[in-house]
């Protein structure tokens, strides 16, 4: 459960990094996705390794969408991958 919510928190971090006219429709959609898979058992690693694995994925698409430089995503791997 820390993993997940230090991974959201660097997602939001990174929404930051987004133009202000995009970043509330982001912040949004992490936190509704983050709030569907709460259902998730923490003790099945194979399941939350797959949704950090598409937490990152997704990210560096939204950055890269905006042309934000994905080296600003190392934390969020970091915590991912971890």
């Amino acid at each position: 459960m820390q993993k997940a919510l230090r991974a959201y928190g660097e997602v939001l971090r990174l929404v930051r990094r987004l133009p202000e006219d995009s970043r509330a429709y982001y912040a949004k959609f992490a936190r509704e996705n983050f709030v569907n898979y709460r259902e998730v058992d923490p003790n099945d690693d194979a399941a939350v390794n797959e949704l950090l694995h598409r937490t990152y994925n997704h990210s560096l698409w939204v950055l890269s969408k905006y042309s934000v430089d994905e080296s600003v995503a190392s934390k969020l791997k970091e915590i991912c991958f971890a």
